[in-house]
């Protein structure tokens, strides 16, 4: 048997060369009546020569060669008209922007000085207490209901505009002490140092028939395992937003976001809520610092209304 190298193969047929002849002729032909026109071929003025039948121009694609489909375009789309005028997109649009979502990361750095107000830490408040029905436990704090039933209600001037929500107060009665947790207002006739304790945590001082009974407390930053939370208020959106933290270990003296241009520091609302009326650094990097300048920077927490997201970090314990 001969090897693969020594088989014979059949002669090639080249089928250009029959095309090649026609167009040799064809140029015959056309060269003798040019040559025996009595202009002698010049014509009436310059023609463009057009292509044999069946030639390749240069460049030109084949007639096999496949359609290449549009390059897509990489330009940004038009944004809405709703949209260049600050109002709301569509949610379509809204989750077609929407970045990819970010783990949360946190940054510890301090101020190195107090941003307390009118409730310092190391100072002892004299007053008097009181007792309540806190009910679910909810209140001006807006925490929402609780079952935590040591807390407590700060009189308006030591409440300082939410200032004091979030605050644990060591309180002394008789020999006595509890520990209570701020989640709202006493307002008028409560006056300067009364708190006015849930029932639970005033019978720990003293029976509930005393009615009211005189006392000293303390801010007390406590051991806890908990982190503190982040709620975006109902409502909440890129173009305006309500921002809470929640349980966090010391009072908290300010809430800030970022935005393009730096930080920006949010107004604390009686009911404990951070605005940003026009919606700058909303479900962006947000900075909280305590009452000690301790500050915890926190990312990654999406603007998800009434949700509790927790945050993984918690100020240092004084």
């Amino acid at each position: 048997m001969e090897s693969p190298s020594h088989r014979r193969s059949r002669p090639r047929r080249h089928p250009a060369l029959v095309p090649a002849v026609a167009v040799a002729a064809v140029a015959l032909v056309v060269s003798l009546v040019m040559a025996f026109r009595p202009d002698g071929g010049s014509g009436d003025g310059p023609h463009a020569v057009a292509p044999v039948a069946g030639a390749q121009l240069g460049g030109s694609p084949t007639a096999t060669e496949p359609t290449r489909s549009p390059t897509p375009s990489t330009a940004s789309p038009t944004p809405r008209a709703s949209e260049s005028a600050g109002g709301p997109a569509s949610p379509a649009a809204s989750a077609s922007r929407r970045p990819p979502a970010t783990p949360t990361t946190r940054t510890r750095t301090s101020t190195g000085t107090s941003l307390a107000g009118r409730i310092r830490p190391g100072t002892t408040y004299q007053g008097v207490a009181t007792s309540y029905d806190a009910g679910n436990g909810d209140g001006a704090c807006s925490y929402g209901p609780t079952s935590d039933v040591m807390t407590a209600a700060m009189n308006t001037a030591d409440y300082e505009t939410s200032k004091a929500c979030g605050a644990y107060v060591a309180v002394h009665a008789g020999g006595r002490s509890v520990t209570v947790r701020i989640t709202n207002e006493c307002p008028a006739p409560c006056q300067p140092g009364q708190l006015d304790l849930s029932q639970q945590a005033f019978a720990r001082l003293a029976p509930l028939s005393a009615g009211r009974v005189a006392i000293t407390w303390n801010l007390v930053s406590p051991a806890t395992s908990d982190t503190v939370s982040i709620r975006y208020k109902t409502g909440s959106s890129p173009y305006w937003c309500g921002i809470q933290a929640i349980g966090h270990r010391n009072p908290l003296a300010r809430l800030e976001v970022r935005t393009s241009g730096g930080w920006v520091r949010l107004a604390r609302t009686e009911y404990n809520y951070f605005l940003s009326e026009q919606g700058s650094g909303c479900g962006s990097a947000i900075r909280l610092t305590d009452i000690h300048g301790e500050r915890l920077t926190v990312e990654g927490v999406a603007v998800r209304p009434d949700a509790v997201q927790a945050t993984g970090v918690q100020f240092a314990r004084h």
